[in-house]
């Protein structure tokens, strides 16, 4: 058996002539196996909440798209209210021109 193995105690599982493991050799072996399987769990709970994060900020992006698209339209909208406005005013005005004419009109011809 190596050296650096003699610290952990006495491995079955490393060592031709352990017959039993220690109790130290087994809580080594637990906080290794403790190691990988939290590296491997904490890898992987990083991974996804890193692809999560990229899924949001495509979102948000998306978002933030769709309000400039959203803040030109209702710009938009109201540059055409304001002209229409204006054309249904210029009608009204006419309207009550047409109505002083036609007002004259049938004064004259009583």
């Amino acid at each position: 058996m190596p050296f650096f193995l003699d610290i952990w105690g006495c491995i079955p599982e490393l060592s031709k002539n352990c017959t039993d493991m220690t109790n130290a050799s087994s809580t080594y072996l637990g906080v290794i196996m403790g190691v990988i399987i939290g590296s491997v769990i904490s890898w992987w709970i990083y991974n996804r909440q890193k692809r999560t994060s990229e899924q949001q900020d495509k979102i948000l992006s998306r978002i933030v798209d769709l309000e400039k698209i959203h803040s030109e339209i209702l710009k938009k909208l109201a540059d055409f209210d304001d002209k229409h406005e204006n054309s249904f005013d210029a009608i009204q005005e006419m309207d009550k021109k047409v109505d002083l004419l036609l007002k004259k009109l049938q004064d004259e011809r009583k």
